[in-house]
């Protein structure tokens, strides 16, 4: 049976599989998620006993994460892998079936005379870089011979396999942020983290040794613990720090020329030799003040920033790694396009996901990547709208030190990045013309120079790239390239709207309200026939992002453990009158936030309600002196993200006014 067959058997008669797996398993981590994930398998594909565990490859033993034997719980046993089916799964790094008769294939497996095991399903579990870290499997004390149950246990195995990486990868980031600590408290200088206004963020232990007890420095401004006319050149040199654009004389870091004079709150004035370094957090300047001997100055700010730098990779892999979840959904049209997945991820085509914003495109790129060969490799996203049109190429494709203003090392691009595992080019149609010879030929040749090189890279990458624009159309009217469309094109998944998706809005709306409830503490029934019908009425011109806004503003506002529909359905903007929609005002027709329906009101079209969002939009930015995004900005009064603002109104052919 080939892949195409397994998965039309899944998808056939086993949409509770994914229901289960999807509201049941992704629904926690850790511990917890492994044992929903067990129990969920064994009830999916009807087995005696199911189990995760870990590998410890220096004693070539398995140790049980979450283990379930009929109705008991075996967690945290160890038992060695050799002569087992496990080792069989490890070794080949495939997933193993045994059907029938295992005990005569393993005479010497206690666990599998102890259980009357008869059948085996196991599977490796890899991490990012492709080593062996755990192990998935299912016994049962009868013959397990259909596919269907095969096709089933690989959807468990990759969740299985995706939440321990995102275990070990946090495991490392604590590890490390633990060791980053360590270095700062055990330094003999004093070192301090300063907001933008040079207020102390944090201090190490020498830092509170140096100038008094945490408290008498935490949230006070630095500038009080100098003399005046140091705390003259501390502020100058965090001015020019702030305002030095990339390239300029000012670095990441200055030598305050004439040091320090400290007056601490407690103990006597000293005169200290001080760097100050300027970094980037949550996009507002941050400051690290090191009062230190000038012969260490160099070796110990090289070492903090190296472990920042770890630090921050990490952190980046933990979010990629977690951000993986099942598609939620059992409609026609979802089951169709999953197909589609289920067919072209093994091989290496290029795949064009084509869908309206908001529809879950960087979700299906997902499911194409861990469906894939590359599965233990990188997968990593570009959002081409997002990019500045000027260093859009540095980022996809790397630059020289010196190639540019401000290119004062050598980065990797994205590509780079991806070597061996899959990019994913989100917003592709919003990609500038001279870029896309550039894109055509890496993706017809698998070659590239970075920007200012002159060596040209090789490299192996599989694209997913998607759109919510229409390619063919901009072709007609250059704007995009015709051979890099027919290029991309080769293999297109068209991602159904919401309103096409029926029941499926139910179901989304069912976990986002069940994953909304549990962040902030509360506890909700399930949806009302009411809410049903008017979640069902509407058409959702955001999607499912829009549903998730919906149902997150409605548990925010939920009333004795009923989900707030009518404050829901309201978009912040939009004028309210003790939290209902008033669907008799003037203005309905054009209001940003969705009227329950009547038997007076008339259906709108597609057109309609094309112009609708338009004059919406228009209306927005008025408001907010066309500034689209951050605070006070369109997307605010809109309540959507401002890259996705930007895209509509690029999409939509709005230009500003005056």
């Amino acid at each position: 049976m080939d892949a195409t067959e397994s998965t039309l058997m899944v998808r056939d008669g086993d949409t509770d599989v994914f229901r289960s797996l999807v509201e049941g398993a992704a629904a926690s981590t850790g511990h917890e998620f492994f044992r929903n994930l067990t129990e969920g398998l064994s009830a999916a594909i009807g087995t005696f006993g199911a189990w995760v565990a870990v590998y410890r490859r220096e004693t070539r033993e398995l140790q049980a994460i979450a283990m379930k034997m009929g109705e008991e719980w075996w967690d945290g046993m160890i038992y060695p892998v050799d002569g087992t089916a496990c080792e069989t799964a490890i070794d080949s790094g495939k997933l193993v079936h045994i059907p029938e008769r295992i005990v005569e294939f393993y005479p010497h497996s206690s666990i599998l005379k102890q259980v009357h095991a008869v059948s085996y399903l196991g599977a490796p579990l890899f991490d990012v870089d492709g080593t062996t870290i755990g192990h998935f499997a299912a016994l049962h004390n009868e013959p397990l011979r259909d596919a269907r149950s095969v096709s089933i246990f690989r959807i468990f195995a990759a969740r299985a396999s995706a939440e321990l990486r995102r275990m070990k990868a946090e495991e490392a980031l604590r590890e490390r942020e633990t060791h980053l600590q360590s270095i700062l408290d055990g330094a003999m200088d004093a070192i301090l983290s300063l907001d933008r206004d040079l207020s102390v963020l944090l201090l190490n232990t020498s830092a509170e040794r140096t100038f008094g007890a945490t408290a008498d420095l935490l949230g006070k401004s630095a500038l009080e613990s100098f003399e005046p006319g140091s705390a003259d050149r501390l502020r100058a040199v965090a001015l020019r720090l702030s305002a030095a654009k990339d390239g300029e004389d000012a670095g990441p870091w200055q030598w305050i020329a004439g040091g320090l004079e400290a007056k601490p709150r407690r103990g006597s004035p000293f005169f200290a030799e001080a760097t100050l370094s300027k970094y980037v957090s949550k996009g507002e300047d941050r400051f690290t003040l090191i009062l230190r001997d000038i012969n260490d100055r160099v070796e110990a700010e090289t070492r903090i920033r190296t472990l920042e730098q770890k630090a921050e990779a990490l952190r980046e892999e933990l979010s990629r790694v977690q951000g993986f979840e099942a598609i939620v959904g059992d409609s026609p049209v979802l089951l169709r396009a999953l197909d589609d997945v289920a067919k072209v991820a093994p091989m290496q085509t290029t795949v064009l996901l084509l869908g309206e914003t908001g529809t879950g495109k960087e979700l299906f790129a997902r499911s194409v990547h861990e469906a894939s060969p590359r599965r233990t490799r990188p997968l990593i996203t570009v959002n081409c709208a997002a990019i500045p049109r000027d260093l859009i190429e540095s980022e996809l494709f790397g630059h020289e030190k010196g190639a540019f203003t401000g290119a004062t090392a050598k980065r990797e691009g994205r590509f780079a990045l991806a070597h061996q595992g899959t990019l994913f080019l989100d917003e592709l149609g919003e990609l500038p013309l001279p870029l896309q010879a550039k894109l055509l030929r890496v993706l017809q040749e698998g070659e590239f120079q970075s920007v200012g090189g002159s060596r040209t890279q090789k490299i192996d990458v599989r694209v997913v790239a998607a759109t919510n624009r229409d390619l063919a159309s901009l072709v007609e009217r250059g704007k995009f390239r015709k051979d890099l469309y027919y290029r991309l094109n080769v293999f297109p998944i068209r991602i159904p709207p919401l309103r096409d998706r029926g029941g499926d809005i139910i179901l989304l709306a069912q976990r986002f309200m069940e994953s909304f409830a549990r962040r902030i503490g509360s506890r909700l029934m399930s949806l009302d026939n009411e809410s049903r019908d008017r979640l069902l009425a509407y058409a959702w011109p955001g999607n499912v992002r829009e549903l998730q806004n919906v149902i997150e503003r409605g548990v925010i506002t939920a009333v004795d453990g009923r989900l707030n529909i009518d404050r829901g359905l309201l978009s912040p903007s939009r004028p309210q009158d003790g939290d209902r929609p008033q669907a008799s005002a003037p203005n309905a027709a054009a209001a940003p936030g969705p009227v329950p329906p009547s038997a007076s009101q008339a259906i709108l079209t597609v057109a309609e309600m094309g112009r609708l969002e338009r004059e919406n939009i228009v209306r927005a930015l008025h408001s907010a002196g066309w500034k689209v995004s951050g605070a006070g900005g369109a997307a605010a009064l809109l309540g959507m993200n401002g890259s996705t603002l930007a895209s509509r109104i690029n999409a939509l052919g709005i230009k500003r006014e005056g």
